[in-house]
């Protein structure tokens, strides 16, 4: 029998088939790549009409495209979608026409200081068209004219997005965000989608969770809004959040607070810190992936992002060059490992209030201390008990005791439930 491929190869392929998908913020590509996961978790398929208001913002028109390419004199193909998608500028109103160099110049995008490389450029909110190509590849037109075709419809559909959940045994919901729109560029965003969805595997796989983990694969911006504004009833039920973005590359992990501040923040940094993995820690700022979406004023949730090297600080970034070999299956699955201690350690952070607060509540007669006569580290096991019992006042969460006493998150919750057991303690 045939071993089962290990969790970072399995994770690379997923990036292998969906890289030459083309996407945009709508259309077929996004419905092919949720298809492609839907393969892995039940992902459940949501469809936003366009015209639909999202807070301040519109659901724009579906964009599909079926072949783009520029034709010299010689009836050459020189452009070609079908040798990269990158080579259109995303959301390209179709064109057919006959153009003189000069005159397709403007419609063009090279990167003159990586002169080998395809840039990627949008066009979402305003009517236009373009192609890109190497800056080589631009130098090398010569004059004449230049058939131009970009057979693509801007018309009337939906926002799609994919959204699965893994219940808990509390109300309390976790949401993982990841952007499925960036067509060929394997960490900005293949990466976050691999990830997001094996880490929705691993944690199916464990069961009974503490808490519900909800999972959504989203358009950039506009599906991290038209999801927010389609579940406000939802959101006061979301403790803590992360937006998973470019953990596929090379470098070392970078955490991005939350706006608020919140569990999350502080279990990223413990993990990262303990794990010894190099990292670094950046404050909240309004600019960057959909943390800013859902830290925004009106909606407050606590939500952090994982990044490897940040965007805008790799030369590859938004390029070509951010292709399959830019990515390891040993980042990805390395990726997947932080996530799910982190989750794990957020599950257990909780309140509890002292039932018997007034001086230490006699124990042995309880039979607690025989209780904890199995564990490795008894002294430990007891001091939780104590830690426990000081500190839960319905203001310092086990996260804050773990702090104070060095003890984990996993020996004070065990001593919690020894407690609540005893009638002892009671979850805030």
């Amino acid at each position: 029998m045939r071993a089962e491929a290990r969790l970072g190869d399995q994770m690379y392929a997923l990036c292998e088939r969906l890289y030459p998908i083309v996407r945009s913020i709508t259309g077929d590509g996004v419905r092919r790549t949720l298809r492609e996961i839907g393969e892995l978790i039940p992902l459940e398929l949501h469809e936003v009409p366009s015209g639909t208001q999202v807070f301040d913002w519109t659901v724009p028109p579906e964009w599909n495209i079926s072949d783009a390419y520029i034709v010299n004199e010689r009836g050459e193909r020189i452009i070609d979608l079908r040798e990269h998608s990158l080579h259109v500028v995303s959301y390209s109103e179709p064109v057919r026409a006959c153009l003189s160099l000069e005159e397709l110049q403007q419609h063009l995008h090279s990167l003159p200081e990586h002169p080998n490389w395809i840039p990627y450029r949008t066009s979402y909110y305003s009517r236009s068209w373009g192609f890109c190509l190497t800056h080589a590849q631009r130098m090398s037109l010569a004059p004449g004219r230049y058939e131009v075709v970009i057979d693509s419809r801007l018309e009337p559909g939906s926002l799609t997005y994919g959204e699965y959940f893994v219940p808990g045994e509390r109300d309390e919901e976790f949401l993982v965000s990841t952007h499925v729109c960036h067509p060929s560029l394997a960490n900005d965003n293949l990466s976050g989608i691999a990830v997001a969805t094996f880490l929705a595997r691993r944690l199916t796989a464990e069961g009974r969770l503490r808490c519900g983990f909800r999972f959504i694969f989203v358009p950039s911006t506009i599906g991290a809004i038209t999801w927010l504004a389609r579940n406000q009833n939802r959101l006061g039920r979301i403790a803590g959040g992360l937006v998973i973005s470019g953990v596929g590359d090379r470098g070392g992990f970078t955490y991005k607070r939350s706006r608020s501040g919140g569990v999350i923040d502080r279990v990223f940094e413990r993990v990262l810190r303990r794990r010894g993995t190099p990292h670094r820690i950046e404050p909240f700022s309004p600019y960057g992936y959909d943390e800013r979406q859902f830290c925004s004023p009106g909606i407050g949730l606590p939500v952090g992002c994982l990044m490897r090297t940040p965007f805008g600080q790799y030369p590859q970034y938004h390029t070509s060059a951010d292709d399959l070999s830019f990515i390891t299956p040993e980042s990805l699955e390395e990726t997947v490992d932080v996530c799910a201690e982190a989750l794990a350690e957020f599950a257990l952070v909780r309140r509890y209030r002292n039932l018997s607060p007034y001086c230490e509540p006699q124990l042995g007669r309880r039979g607690l201390y025989d209780a904890i006569g199995g564990e490795n580290d008894k002294k430990s096991a007891q001091m939780a008990l104590l830690w426990m019992l000081s500190y839960s006042d319905g203001t310092h969460s086990t996260l804050d005791i773990s702090d104070l006493s060095g003890l984990s998150l996993e020996t004070l919750d065990r001593a919690a439930s020894r407690l609540c057991d005893a009638r002892l303690l009671a979850p805030c």
